[in-house]
């Protein structure tokens, strides 16, 4: 029994990393439903900016401060604090 253990531990870690591995599409959709909450879209509103959004190839930003300002929306978004939302702010930073 305690041979099966450590397997069945380590499938599920494995499948647990997976989880946690966004796709480029769910960032792009993260990023467009923070904006939209950002503007306080509703409804129809909502559903046609959302759409328009996530067709859109993304563009980098042009300035630090829009940078800075989507990185911090989506850190809202996926409720980060402390250490966990420097560490995602400085990654985000970096790669816009």
């Amino acid at each position: 029994m305690k041979m099966l253990r450590i397997p069945l531990l380590l499938m599920g870690l494995l499948l647990c990393t997976q989880g946690f591995a966004a796709t480029a599409q769910q960032n792009k959709m993260t990023t467009c439903n923070a904006e939209a909450s950002a503007k306080t879209l509703k409804g129809d509103e909502r559903k046609a900016f959302m759409s328009t959004c996530l067709k859109a190839t993304p563009a980098a930003p042009a300035t630090q401060q829009e940078k800075m300002k989507t990185c911090n929306a989506t850190a809202g978004t996926q409720a980060l604090k402390g250490d966990a939302r420097k560490a995602f702010m400085s990654d985000c930073l970096k790669k816009k």
